[in-house]
């Protein structure tokens, strides 16, 4: 998904974890299941290292399955530390795991 967003990185990542509480994630382990996960992948090619949220995601060039949908909502989207392409990003990945598109249940 791609939000326009005026504040700060620091209020955006509070705007999600409400999000997500509201869905109903509860706490637990590190990369453990959860009800739902929302992460910031980028805010308009700002890098920041300081602390949460890092930007751009700090493992956006290893995941698949972040990149795959990045390509299709914003093919020309480029890393802002590497400069790399979301296409180049991810040709350099496993072909697996793969990723697949889950069917619209819209009505």
């Amino acid at each position: 998904m791609e939000i326009e967003w005026r504040g700060t990185p620091i209020a955006l990542l509070r705007a999600v974890r409400r999000v997500e509480q509201r869905v109903g994630r509860t706490p637990s382990f590190r990369n453990g299941p959860r009800e739902i996960d929302v992460d910031i992948l980028d805010l308009g090619g700002r890098r920041r290292d300081e602390s949460d949220p890092l930007l751009p995601h700090p493992r956006i060039g290893e995941r698949r399955f972040a990149l795959a949908p990045l390509a299709e909502v914003s093919p020309g989207w480029r890393d802002p530390r590497s400069g790399k392409s979301v296409v180049e990003l991810l040709a350099a990945l496993p072909k697996s795991p793969r990723v697949r598109r889950l069917p619209d249940r819209r009505s």
